[in-house]
C-alpha cells in the first residue's frame, strides 16, 4: 500500500519561517510530502538542467504529477503537437521514475475525444497518463462518459478528479475564496478509479475544520482503495494554500488511522530560524 500526498506548490511564504535559497525549498517540502503538482509546466516547458535540479533534491520515493503545457492541451488542442510533445517529454525525462505521471489537464470547451485516444496512443509506454476534463457533457451524458471512459481504459490512463464541491457549497467569505470561486471548476465530484493509480486534487475552505469535514467522504474512498491494492494519489487545496502542506499531512494521518499498516510520511525538515542557543 502507497498513499501519496501533496500540494499544488512546492513552496509558499507561509511555509517557512527563516527564507530558504532555492536549493533547499524543494528539499524541504519533500519531507513534508511524498508527491507535488507540476504545475508550472503548464505555463512554460522548463530547461533540462531544471528538472535535473528537481531529481536531485528529492528521494526516488517522491512523485511529481507534471501538467502539459498550455501550448499542447489549450492552444493546440492536441493537434498538430508532435515537436511540443518531444521537447517536454525530454525536458522531465531526468525525473525518471520519480514521474508518477502526465497530467493531461483540459479546457471546459474540449470535447475532442478523437484528439485524447491520438494522444495517449502517440505516448511512450513507459509514461503513465492522468486526464482531467471540465466539460459539463463528461459529467451528464452517460454516452460521453462512456466513450471517455473507453479511451481511457484502452490507454490505462486515469481520470483524474477535481473536488470543488466543498469550495461552492456556500458563498466565499474572504476574497481568497471568492477568487477561488472565480477561476476553479464547478464539477459533481467523481469517485470511481480506472487504474491502480487513482488520482483526486481537492479543494477545501479557508476555515480547516470545514476543509477536514468536507474531505471524509475521501477518508473512506481512499481507505477502500487502498484495500482493493490501489496507490491513491490526493493533492489538498485550499483558498491560498496556507495551510496545504499541513493539511495534506494530516489526510493521509486520517487515512492511516484506518490503515496502521500505511508507510508514514517522513519526518520534516526543520524551516524555523537557526540560532546560536
Amino acid at each position: 500500500m502507497r498513499l501519496y500526498v501533496g500540494c499544488a506548490m512546492w513552496q509558499h511564504p507561509d511555509w517557512q519561517e527563516r527564507p530558504l535559497p532555492p536549493a533547499e525549498r524543494l528539499r524541504t517540502y519533500s519531507s513534508w510530502c511524498n508527491a507535488v503538482e507540476g504545475n508550472t509546466t503548464f505555463y512554460a516547458t522548463p530547461q533540462r538542467r531544471t528538472v535535473e535540479s528537481w531529481a536531485r533534491q528529492t528521494d526516488p520515493d517522491f512523485r511529481f504529477v507534471v501538467k502539459l503545457p498550455r501550448t499542447v492541451t489549450h492552444d493546440r488542442r492536441l493537434t498538430g503537437i508532435d515537436e511540443e510533445m518531444t521537447t517536454f517529454l525530454d525536458a522531465v525525462e531526468p525525473l525518471g521514475r520519480r514521474l508518477h505521471a502526465l497530467w493531461i489537464q483540459l479546457p471546459a470547451s474540449f470535447t475532442d475525444l478523437a484528439a485524447l485516444a491520438r494522444l495517449l496512443d502517440g505516448l511512450p509506454v513507459h509514461y503513465r497518463a492522468a486526464v482531467e476534463v471540465r466539460h459539463p457533457a463528461f459529467f451528464q451524458n452517460d454516452r460521453a462518459i462512456g466513450q471517455l471512459e473507453s479511451i481511457l481504459n484502452a490507454a490505462a490512463a486515469e481520470w483524474v478528479t477535481f473536488d470543488t464541491t466543498v469550495l461552492f457549497a456556500t458563498p466565499p467569505i474572504s476574497a481568497a475564496e471568492n477568487e477561488a470561486w472565480s477561476k476553479k471548476p464547478r464539477v459533481p465530484r467523481r469517485t470511481r478509479a480506472l487504474t491502480e493509480f487513482p488520482m483526486v486534487r481537492y479543494h477545501g475552505r479557508d476555515d480547516p475544520k470545514a476543509t477536514i469535514a468536507g474531505w471524509q467522504p475521501w477518508i473512506r474512498t481512499v481507505v477502500a482503495w487502498l484495500r482493493e491494492g490501489r496507490s491513491p494519489t490526493v493533492f489538498i487545496h485550499t483558498p491560498d494554500n496556507s495551510q496545504a502542506r499541513t493539511l495534506a499531512r494530516q489526510f493521509h494521518a486520517e487515512v492511516r488511522t484506518h490503515l496502521p499498516d500505511l508507510e508514514p510520511l517522513p519526518e520534516p525538515l526543520p524551516t524555523d530560524p537557526m540560532t546560536l542557543f
